[in-house]
């Protein structure tokens, strides 16, 4: 997000930070080697059951529903507000394509949403990480932990290296111990342009993921929150603005499936109910 416009003001605002999430539901981390599997073999595992679910994903349509606040310093209530709702669908060639159902007037006026806050919305915050993607990071294995009825490890993900032109995830990974899959994660996207007068800032965010069709972990729920520091710059003071997204992503129904009905010797399509089960509370 990149400063709507510079305000001349008598002080400099303090530089806050909002918590990411609560704690509520996490049980004590053990930081102990798991057992009976290496930590190479459940990031190794992990990679591949990441990339299947990348490919199942691509299979399913569903609703998106993003809302992104400005909150007023003075009462911490919405001052400003960015809303859409939108039908992920695919087309007789099997190409996404993006319905917007629902879009009230835009009343944000003290941010600017850029391509990187749409493009991390889209594709950076419903998090995913594939087998192709793992040598791009330095996976540490920080332990085992319960988060809410589901026993998961806990991995810390940085970026070895920043090229530019690309987005990265950094921040804890928790992965459900018997699915191998990502259930939960929560850190901030990078790099983030910090050049003044040319910031493009994003908040920390967490997203929590369900398991649809009693086989993948989709992202179900994404919050994220926090004050993003504006410099000084051309006689105006520094700037902090308190920023809030909630997406919810609901109604995940498969669009392709592999398995067929025979009748009279015709191939049927199938249909799968999309059941999710017990995730992480929000």
């Amino acid at each position: 997000m990149r400063l709507s416009k510079p305000i001349l003001l008598v002080a400099a605002l303090a530089v806050t930070t909002v918590p990411a999430f609560a704690q509520s539901g996490f049980g004590p981390l053990d930081p102990a080697q798991p057992s009976g599997i290496t930590v190479a073999q459940i990031i190794e595992k992990m990679g591949a059951r990441e990339s299947e679910f990348a490919a199942a994903r691509d299979q399913y349509t569903f609703r998106q529903d993003v809302k992104f606040n400005t909150l007023s310093d003075d009462t911490n209530r919405p001052d400003g507000e960015y809303h859409q709702v939108t039908d992920i669908t695919f087309d007789k060639d099997g190409k996404r394509q993006d319905h917007v159902v629902f879009a009230p007037q835009n009343s944000i006026e003290r941010v600017i949403m850029t391509e990187n806050d749409f493009r991390d919305i889209e594709k950076r915050l419903p998090f995913v990480l594939t087998a192709p993607e793992l040598p791009q990071y330095d996976i540490n294995y920080l332990g085992r932990q319960k988060v809410d009825e589901l026993d998961t490890y806990v991995l810390d993900v940085k970026p070895k290296v920043l090229e530019k032109g690309h987005r990265y995830f950094q921040g804890k990974v928790w992965v459900d111990q018997q699915d191998l899959e990502i259930v939960m994660v929560n850190g901030m996207n990078v790099p983030q342009d910090m050049r003044k007068g040319h910031e493009d800032l994003s908040p920390p965010f967490t997203t929590y993921y369900q398991q649809i069709d009693d086989k993948y972990w989709f992202p179900t729920y994404t919050k994220a929150e926090g004050n993003l520091h504006f410099a000084a710059q051309q006689g105006a003071l520094s700037q902090d603005v308190h920023v809030r997204t909630i997406i919810h992503y609901t109604d995940y129904k498969r669009f392709h499936v592999n398995v067929t009905i025979k009748y009279n010797g015709e191939d049927l399509p199938t249909e799968t109910d999309s059941k999710p089960k017990d995730a992480p509370k929000q």
